[in-house]
């Protein structure tokens, strides 16, 4: 699967379901564990899990499934699908871990063209 339409199930999916200070970074250039990281905050960690349950469906929608799965008993979820790793936040772990700092030699890219009106509206 391409990697930009993960990217854009992904972001819309967290989108949709009110995550905040979504970020995408491409950070192939920086390591080889992965093309993109997709960085949103829940707002709980009853939140944390139910992106990540949006986004594993979503994707499942289309025959994308999850390489990997890290963290169901803490703040931060990882959903690994190759080429592009989700991370979903609690606001205090986004702040300890600080990914986008860690990776800020990568680019974020513009969410203008990626992110689509919340379905409803």
């Amino acid at each position: 699967m391409d990697s930009l339409k993960i990217i854009e199930i992904s972001a819309n999916s967290l989108n949709n379901k009110k995550a905040k200070n979504l970020n995408v970074i491409k950070v192939e250039e920086l390591t080889s564990i992965a093309e993109y990281f997709v960085i949103a905050t829940a707002s709980s960690s009853t939140h944390v899990h139910s992106l990540a349950d949006e986004v594993e469906e979503k994707l499942k929608e289309i025959g994308v499934e999850p390489h990997h799965i890290e963290g169901r008993a803490t703040g931060w979820i990882v959903l690994d699908y190759g080429s592009v790793i989700v991370h979903i936040f609690t606001p205090d772990s986004r702040e300890f871990y600080n990914l986008d700092k860690m990776w800020s030699e990568g680019v974020s890219l513009n969410l203008d063209n990626i992110l689509k009106e919340a379905e409803g509206d």
